[in-house]
């Protein structure tokens, strides 16, 4: 059904490579620093269409700050963002695909579709129904995958019944996937479960690694001294204020306080790194700076 790259391991690249993969940074709020206004529910898909050389020239400064993998500006293309407006899924996901395959070009950059929940990522409450829910991920996926995305970037997800759709139909589909979770003070995604226990559901579907965003660096130091990370891991985190609001993202953690922060998780031997609101490629330049500058064993 689908083309994914031949047996593409984000674990082997990392290690082949003695470092973690760079990921990108934040697209939606640099987009809105940059002077572009959100579209309510569908955020800053429209820029792909509206405005697609922003969009590109912001791909192009995260490869030359150092990315190794860059994200599909699709954050909200999916169908149930879409619903009840004139836009067309095909149109806006392909655009987007289209436009980081251009800025890849022929460079050694992983290409990663950004697949985010159904709804608002801290909505602990479900409004749509179970039909919805399996369709808008499945279609959401498919397209990002029939246009070019090298693998699934499965984005903040917090609630079971999604993260189940995502694995279940990546895996029959031997689509490669990583789910990236976004947890509470408790350590429990939103709809209640234990990261560990959403962890070992996962691993069950063979997924090409374990992800944490949109954390912030406090709360992932929690999570740091209780999770095992005896599994292909990453993380990008939240470099806005703190507040969890589309409105108005600004940065609240600059280039070296980030990489201060993300030099704690070196030990924990992860496969890619990032960074997540609130961040530009100065924070993705200053973690390579660092990494090309260590020896990653």
């Amino acid at each position: 059904m689908f083309k994914p790259i031949s047996e593409f391991n984000l674990f082997e690249l990392s290690r082949r490579i003695n470092r973690p993969l760079i990921l990108d940074g934040a697209m939606g709020s640099l987009l809105q620093q940059k002077g572009v206004k959100a579209e309510t529910n569908l955020w800053m898909s429209l820029t792909n269409i509206n405005r697609p050389k922003k969009v590109l020239s912001i791909h192009k400064e995260y490869i030359k700050a150092g990315s190794d993998i860059i994200t599909t500006n699709t954050f909200r293309t999916n169908p149930a963002a879409l619903k009840g407006t004139k836009h067309n899924l095909n149109k806006l996901v392909k655009a987007s695909v289209n436009l980081a395959l251009e800025a890849a070009n022929d460079l050694p950059v992983l290409v990663a579709g950004s697949n985010p929940p159904a709804e608002d990522c801290y909505q602990v409450k479900r409004t749509i129904s179970k039909k919805e829910l399996d369709l808008n991920h499945k279609e959401h996926i498919s397209k990002l995958m029939e246009y070019g995305s090298h693998f699934i970037l499965n984005e903040t997800q917090s609630h079971l019944d999604e993260i189940k759709i995502i694995s279940k139909f990546c895996s029959k589909n031997k689509i490669p996937f990583i789910i990236s979770l976004f947890f509470n003070q408790r350590l429990r995604i939103l709809s209640g479960e234990s990261l560990e226990d959403v962890i070992n559901f996962i691993l069950e579907y063979n997924p090409l690694a374990i992800g944490f965003n949109c954390i912030l660096p406090s709360l992932m130091n929690i999570a740091m001294k209780r999770l095992k990370f005896n599994v292909n891991w990453g993380l990008y985190l939240n470099c806005g204020d703190g507040s969890y609001t589309d409105e108005d993202i600004k940065c609240g953690i600059s280039p070296d306080n980030y990489l201060f922060e993300i030099k704690k998780y070196l030990t924990k031997k992860p496969s890619f790194i990032g960074s997540c609101c609130g961040s530009s490629p100065l924070h993705i330049k200053k973690i390579k700076e660092y990494l090309d500058g260590r020896a990653y064993s």
